[in-house]
């Protein structure tokens, strides 16, 4: 734990005192419509600089060349399906990636739209695996303010006109709407799921607005969490002397991002709800034969509060109703007609033809009075279809059904239950938000990080399970039959496979859940990178990873005879089911899993050249550095084998395996000296027992093993002095010879001083396994090195001084900033330091006794392979 006076001192904090005056605070200190007190914040007037992607060098070029080459065909086979490679350096997007990113909309896995510090919507993430990252323009709040005597008006847009596209003259699209915010006295305040947008007199001196952006992402709550929809709840207090009219606007274009508005056949059509929630929905037609979306935008009106819309307008000079023109009616009147409402479905659009809705909220404000105006926006795609064509039902569905018109009742349901989600949220956010202990910056960033779970690519279905069936052919993982493992006896029951890998019969059916590895590496649940992430899920969303790691438990089981271009690895997943076992302490978890564990350890015997105990790698990067050569016994896998092999003998006896266990430990046994004595130099782990240049670098994620080993609970791995001694070494060299410290853990570092340059993944730093490497050292107790290290992240990614990463972290950056792989899965590891910080009952309460003790060696474990049932 923090020890109590580590953090006094508040390094990189941003009290909203410093971004907005304290009288315009304390007008604002009702209904949750002040910003908080830890937030990373900026103005709206902030320089959304471009980002900088890496470049590999000419000697990573020449030995590449083959990879790229190999890849270069794939991207071409796979482009002659109609189909986008998983990874394609070769093609970038239209859009420029900008410093301009916010806090996304929308729960987990039902498509997710971004909105950027300044307001604009883009990232778009409605169809799986396709991203986006263009913003929509005619997607807009505004507001027109005129008062008592008629002596003072304003209107505008509630967004800097600084985008291309913007002062046309003579357009009838939405260069004619008055872009007249400046912005440098309007903030944004984002702590995820919640954000605000504080405009402090902009554009009318006289009136304060409050923006409040609020998604349903609620931790344990495995249904509002997954619903497509988002509230914005306006707060207006007027500090003048008369009565004031604010009509507030928000437009919608009938796009899902990029082009698709010019597709053609997409329809807009009012709607009267219940509880005074009206608005439009536009059905959009996607193209490619994926499923169609369609979208509602809402207001709610109230005793004070009057709705009104327009379901149609366009952009161009052709349009029945053009953009200026809904301009100018709002400018004039302040609202639309009210018979607007009677109007039904519009004709179809036509291709090339942009259609959009608006939805007006008109209130009067009283001189030094209150108002508050709440709009809502919810998409509905209850079908997702993947690429090759296989289609499932969204988790939403589950509780709306499949109707298009379903986006109706979730917007309903957003306006009328959002001070609920509220409530739920800020209990499970204050306990760390309060903590005196922790740094400010960490208490936001640790939040904000978990944007990744709604613009991951986040696909979450309401199947009951995979077509993943085991056949009867399972594949034999070793020389040999696998033992029967699909048949075991736990604690005397013999359970038949497809009673173990049934989920049905054990355990709550909260859909399937997928994430991407990044949204430029199109592979989802990624099983090395999830190493790293999981401990998000595994602490706000545990029933989600379970079900991964029986997905992943059953694809160990399962044959499939097609020949592949890739090699996977199965040992990494034993210390996750370990660790996630004794967290949950869900013993038909274990008893579904179990099988492919031990089929998994089985597995990786074969590589065990030297009769050690020992893994060795072959000479090819075959982990997750997967340009980092490694060659003979690593660091990084052979610390992770001890880790899996403790952790499989320890489940083992749990479970009932008894012989299992004493395999494990056998193995363990002779593989731990045969670790030190290979790798141990006397301060740190060598990278390889290789010859080659880099063979003696300092890895800064060489301990990964003992990472996972503590956040189990396990014994660790080394003694203490081994582990504190390692630490100590990556501390000095990899994070504070980078800049100071002020960017993070460099992968490797050489022990004279010098980067590790002998390929492009040596000399990055990694994000997520720094957070990983500040984990291992709060579980050591060098709290202190922890937060300095994971510090660096924040610097260079989230802060003030930062290259403009925020909420997009990338994978890694190389020491001049320049980013590889853009909104990725790995940072989400930043929970695995909340995890060391405040473990789990079920590890705290374990038994401390070490429980390999417990594990007796019989003669017959000996041998080199197990391969009897056990009975």
């Amino acid at each position: 734990m923090v020890s109590g006076n580590l953090f006094h001192c508040r390094k990189n904090s941003w009290p909203p005192q410093e971004y907005i005056p304290r009288n315009t605070l304390q007008l604002f200190d009702f209904d949750s419509a002040a910003p908080p007190e830890q937030a990373w914040r900026r103005k709206l007037n902030s320089h959304a600089n471009i980002l900088k992607e890496f470049s590999i060098t000419f000697r990573e070029a020449i030995k590449m060349v083959r990879l790229g080459v190999r890849l270069w065909s794939y991207v071409r086979e796979e482009a002659s399906h109609g189909r986008k490679a998983p990874i394609d350096p070769f093609t970038r997007g239209i859009c420029k990636p900008s410093a301009s990113q916010g806090v996304p909309l929308g729960g987990m896995g039902s498509g997710s739209i971004s909105r950027g510090f300044r307001g604009e919507f883009r990232q778009w993430q409605i169809i799986p695996g396709v991203c986006d990252g263009s913003p929509v323009m005619a997607n807009q709040f505004y507001i027109f303010v005129s008062r008592d005597g008629g002596s003072k008006s304003y209107a505008s847009v509630l967004a800097p006109g600084q985008h291309d596209g913007i002062g046309k003259a003579g357009d009838q699209g939405i260069s004619s709407w008055g872009w007249n915010l400046g912005g440098q006295h309007s903030t944004y305040h984002a702590l995820f799921p919640r954000a605000w947008t504080v405009y402090d007199g902009e554009p009318d001196p006289e009136l304060k607005i409050s923006c409040r952006q609020i998604s349903p992402f609620i931790p344990h709550n495995y249904r509002d969490s997954s619903l497509p929809t988002a509230v914005f709840v306006y707060t207006l207090v007027n500090t003048g002397k008369e009565r004031a009219k604010v009509s507030l606007l928000f437009t919608w274009a009938n796009s899902i991002g990029g082009i698709s508005h010019l597709s053609g056949d997409h329809v807009n059509e009012p709607f009267i709800g219940e509880d005074g929630v009206s608005g439009v929905l536009l059905h959009h037609k996607t193209a490619k034969g994926s499923p169609p979306v369609t979208f509602a935008i809402a207001a709610c009106e109230t005793q004070n509060v009057s709705v009104s819309v327009l379901p149609c307008f366009g952009l161009s000079e052709e349009s029945s109703v053009t953009a200026k023109e809904m301009w100018d009616k709002m400018v004039k009147d302040g609202q639309f007609d009210r018979e607007n409402f009677n109007s039904g479905p519009c004709m179809s659009s036509s291709p090339g033809e942009t259609l959009c809705a608006a939805v007006s909220a008109t209130a009067w404000v009283e001189p030094h009075g209150k108002c508050t105006v709440a709009f809502g926006l919810s998409w509905s795609s209850p079908k997702v279809k993947f690429l090759k064509g296989s289609s499932y039902p969204r988790r939403y569905t589950k509780f709306y059904g499949t109707s298009e018109r379903a986006a109706q009742d979730l917007v309903h349901d957003a306006l009328t239950n959002y001070k609920r989600w509220e409530e739920e949220i800020e209990i499970w956010q204050n306990p760390i938000l309060k903590d005196e202990k922790l740094p400010e910056w960490y208490k936001f960033t640790l939040f904000n990080e978990l944007y990744f779970l709604v613009a991951g690519g986040t696909v979450w279905i309401d199947s009951p399970s995979l077509d993943t069936k085991i056949k009867k052919n399972q594949s034999r993982l070793t020389n040999g039959e696998y033992n029967k493992a699909t048949e075991h006896k736990v604690n005397g029951k013999v359970i038949e496979d497809t009673a173990m890998l049934d989920p049905q019969k054990r355990y709550e059916d909260v859909g399937r859940f997928l994430y991407l590895e990044g949204v430029e590496y199109i592979m989802w649940n990624t099983y090395d990178v999830h190493f790293y992430a999981s401990f998000a899920l595994l602490d706000l969303f545990p029933k989600i990873e379970l079900n991964i790691q029986r997905d992943f438990a059953k694809a160990v089981l399962s044959e499939d005879g097609r020949r592949v271009k890739f090699l996977a690895e199965g040992n990494w997943g034993i210390r996750k089911v370990y660790r996630d076992f004794a967290a949950t302490g869900d013993m038909s978890f274990g008893v579904d899993v179990w099988p492919a564990v031990r089929a998994a350890m089985e597995y990786m015997e074969q590589f065990d050249r030297d009769n050690d105990g020992l893994i060795e790698n072959d000479g090819f990067p075959d982990q997750t550095y997967d340009a980092w050569t490694v060659h003979g016994v690593s660091a990084y896998c052979g610390c992770l084998w001890l880790a899996a092999l403790q952790a499989a003998a320890v489940m083992a006896i749990q479970l009932g395996d008894k012989a299992f266990a004493e395999w494990c430990k056998t193995k363990f046994l002779k593989a731990k000296p045969a670790f030190e004595e290979k790798l141990w130099n006397g301060s740190y782990f060598n990278y390889d027992s290789g010859s080659s240049s880099n063979s003696k670098s300092i890895q800064a994620d060489q301990l990964a093993g003992q990472w996972y080993t503590a956040s189990s609970g396990l014994p660790s791995l080394f003694d203490d002095a081994k582990v504190q001694s390692a630490l100590q070494k990556i501390y000095d060299f990899n994070v504070m010879k980078v800049k100071g410290g002020r960017m993070g853990a460099v992968n490797g570092m050489h022990p004279n001083g010098r980067v590790d340059e002998s390929c492009m993944q040596s000399r990055e730093i990694w994000t997520g396994v720094t957070y990983g490497v500040a984990a291992t050292m709060i579980l050591a107790g060098k709290e202190k090195e922890a937060f300095t290290t994971a510090e660096g992240i924040f610097i260079a990614g989230w802060s003030e001084e930062d290259y403009g990463y925020g909420f997009q972290t990338p994978e890694g950056w190389t020491m001049d900033g320049h980013f590889r792989s853009l909104i990725y899965m790995r940072p989400l590891s930043i929970w695995s330091m909340q995890w060391a910080l405040s473990m789990p009952k079920a590890i705290l309460e374990a038994p401390k006794a070490n429980i390999m003790d417990r594990i007796h060696i019989s003669s017959l474990s000996s041998r080199s392979s197990h391969s009897e049932t056990v009975k």
